[in-house]
């Protein structure tokens, strides 16, 4: 298998450049089943789940183009094959963003149970119960999600008892197509729920407040095909901030969108980094030592909890002790293991982590668990004694695009290693 080598790294320098949103990308591709045409996107990541996606796609009826560098174009035809393959499906949770727009214009959907990162247990019940609401006849049989409309699904008021944002996307997805009004209070508020908004309102939507906690959508009769611009991705701009906050130096990170980050920018500046907006994006420094800080996973504007490892990380070498607590899924501090593998000073007690700062990490043979958690352990190797070996850099590559190239060009030492495969030939 491939595998990432990481030697230590700083002080770091130079401009690096955001790519577009995996999150919001693969929700706008999911839309697209909405309407009958041909819809374009640019500025679209082209990682390992975007790829999932297009084959997704593909196997439900559309014809999807990938045009380098960074342009998709899939063709909706009249006609859909309203189920949503298990070999698929199961590889990435994101998919599940299409039973919400299969059910509004086909009135049924025959979804696979996602899969994706073993993070916790992200379970499905909030989208169920808002489907029901609307009048969806849904049931779980052999590993599929199994849902039919008697009738045009119906506009209702739904309140998710916390703001997940799957819930919100496939409840939207679902009623911009319905009879009537629907709202959806405790909406999530993040920037992808606001794009996916936006797109569906250019397609003759009607959707008012996305980006807040109320969500009102008046369902409409028809949508059309457009062409949407993928937002920049404000998780890789948060892990380049905090790439400079462990390495130290000063870097510019093009296409950033400090407002998408908030909290972020605010524990970083807490814990002694510099940030501010520049033309372009924002400018990051780091010179003195890093100081401790106490941070919590909320729903945004919160603190994103996709940032959690790549902090830990940064906190595994911040002067003193640090309490990190995770509030969105229950299982994602299977990675503090392998940061342990390396000298981090890391205890976790339920949904906790006590950090006590070391001076160093130690290098060591890890491995990548899934996408953030193998960014943390990237991070991790930039401030180790010796290379550190990331094995199954795969779940790093579904995250993000180019990430040897980009980093080794803000000065880390870090490459990507293809191992021979194995042939019997060669015996």
């Amino acid at each position: 298998m491939d595998h990432f080598v990481v030697q230590p790294s700083g002080p770091l320098s130079g401009k690096v450049s955001v790519s577009g949103a995996k999150n919001s990308a693969l929700k706008l591709m999911a839309a697209s089943l909405l309407a009958e045409g041909t819809f374009s996107f640019d500025n679209v990541p082209m990682n390992a789940d975007v790829g999932v996606m297009a084959q997704t796609l593909s196997a439900i009826g559309c014809s999807v183009q990938i045009a380098e560098p960074d342009i998709c174009v899939v063709a909706v035809p009249e006609v859909l094959e309203p189920e949503a393959p298990y070999e698929l499906v199961t590889r990435m949770r994101a998919s599940i963003n299409v039973l919400g727009p299969l059910i509004g214009r086909l009135g049924q959907a025959r979804v696979a149970l996602p899969g994706g990162d073993a993070i916790g247990s992200r379970k499905l019940d909030m989208h169920f119960r808002g489907l029901r609401a609307m009048g969806v006849d849904l049931t779980v049989r052999h590993g599929y999600i199994e849902a039919f409309v008697p009738d045009r699904l119906k506009g209702v008021t739904h309140t998710l008892e916390f703001p997940s944002v799957g819930a919100t996307e496939n409840i939207m997805t679902a009623a911009v197509l319905a009879n009537g009004v629907t709202v959806i209070e405790n909406a999530a508020r993040e920037p992808e729920i606001a794009q996916l908004a936006s797109m569906l309102n250019r397609m003759g939507g009607e959707i008012l407040g996305a980006g807040s906690p109320r969500i009102e959508i008046r369902g409409v009769d028809h949508l059309e095909a457009v062409h949407e611009t993928v937002i920049p991705d404000r998780i890789e701009a948060g892990t380049f901030v905090m790439v400079c906050a462990i390495a130290g130096g000063e870097i510019e990170i093009l296409g950033a969108r400090p407002d998408d980050m908030d909290m972020l920018i605010a524990k970083m500046s807490e814990m002694g980094v510099l940030i501010a907006p520049t033309a372009e994006g924002i400018w990051v420094k780091r010179t003195g030592e890093l100081k401790a800080a106490d941070v919590a996973t909320l729903p945004h504007p919160g603190l994103a909890t996709d940032f959690m490892p790549p902090l830990v990380a940064v906190l595994t070498v911040a002067e003193g002790r640090s309490i990190v607590t995770e509030n969105i899924f229950d299982g994602r501090f299977a990675f503090v293991d392998e940061l342990v593998r390396m000298g981090a000073h890391i205890r976790t007690e339920g949904g906790h982590c006590i950090i006590k700062g070391v001076p160093r990490l130690s290098g060591a043979q890890v491995r990548a668990l899934d996408v953030r958690a193998g960014a943390a352990l990237v991070l991790a190797g930039m401030v180790a004694d010796v290379p550190t070996t990331i094995h199954d850099p795969v779940h790093i590559d579904r995250g993000y695009v180019n990430l040897v190239d980009k980093l080794s060009g803000l000065g880390v030492k870090i490459e990507r290693v293809v191992s021979h495969p194995f042939d019997y030939a060669d015996y």
